[in-house]
């Protein structure tokens, strides 16, 4: 048995750039057992491989790409200031994804791996630690500061279908938590996308983020190396060392109004936990009182 207040454990067992460590707690309570994945995985109903490269490259032989010469941002625009930070105030309306998508140079790209065009493919950066929250479960904090903009981590699991995820969470007790997310991008009149994300069985750190009705993240979906969104979560101001990081189950947050209620934008996102209304202990100012429920699996698409 791992004993955890004796060592410092790297979560992702040596998959991410930077280990993952577990807080010591005198219970010594485990995490719940899931396969670790740093990216997403292919699941039941998504026809598309999460791994495969169907993005062209640019050929920039620049260490970092600028937008006069490369492809890659004349075609879907810079996303990105200085050392690959999301630009906020573009990107993240009252703290919700709700401009432009964000497109990354990818693996067919000659630009070099430190291109300011590559935060999320490079992976994660960010020193995490996992932690028991006590009212909440397990949590997830920084162990140094993160500046605003900055790429936090993935939500990275299973790719499913609706149907998939209609069945998984009908197969759930009451008790029992739903980490499924669904995305839905709006690309105009009548077009929208759906994706669906379950890290239950395979997953990231990412599965262990808490909602706040006041979070400090913000969830974008990023396209990298295939039109299959990555849901990066960017940090919406700096953030300091030991801070738990957040965001908001219903798609919106970070700002200082109450959104909980979700995006209003062209982004929505929505994460319930079970099929009743639960109680929300994240004790902001804003917060409802319950976490985000969201049924919209059970309608037609």
């Amino acid at each position: 048995m791992l004993i955890y207040n004796a060592c410092r454990f790297d979560l992702s067992k040596g998959q991410e750039n930077v280990p993952i460590s577990i807080d010591g707690n005198p219970n010594r309570e485990e995490p719940p057992s899931f396969q670790y994945s740093p990216g997403n995985v292919q699941g039941p109903g998504c026809d598309m491989d999460p791994g495969e490269v169907t993005l062209p490259g640019c050929s920039c032989l620049s260490r970092s790409c600028s937008a006069d010469s490369c492809t890659c941002l004349k075609s879907h625009g810079f996303a990105y200031d200085g050392p690959g930070l999301l630009q906020v105030d573009r990107y993240l309306a009252d703290g919700a994804a709700c401009c432009a998508p964000v497109f990354e140079c990818n693996a067919l790209c000659a630009c070099s791996e430190a291109c300011s065009n590559r935060p999320v493919d490079r992976g994660l950066a960010c020193r995490l630690e996992v932690f028991p929250t006590g009212t909440r479960g397990w949590g997830v904090r920084a162990t140094e500061p993160v500046p605003r903009g900055a790429f936090v981590c993935e939500y990275a699991g299973e790719v499913i279908g609706r149907e998939e995820a209609r069945r998984r969470q009908l197969s759930q007790g009451p008790g029992d938590n739903n980490y499924i997310i669904a995305v839905r991008e709006h690309a105009g009149p009548g077009r929208v996308t759906e994706t669906f994300v379950d890290p239950a069985r395979v997953g990231n750190v990412g599965r262990f983020l808490n909602h706040s009705c006041r979070p400090n993240l913000a969830m974008v979906p990023v396209r990298v190396h295939s039109t299959l969104p990555r849901l990066a979560l960017f940090a919406v101001w700096d953030i300091g060392a030991g801070e738990e990081l957040t965001f908001d189950y219903s798609g919106g947050g970070g700002g200082d109004g109450d959104v909980s209620g979700g995006s209003r934008g062209a982004i929505e996102a929505s994460r319930t936990d079970g099929l009743l209304r639960k109680a929300c202990y994240c004790r902001a100012k804003n917060c409802t009182g319950f976490l985000p429920l969201d049924t919209s699996v059970f309608s037609n698409p």
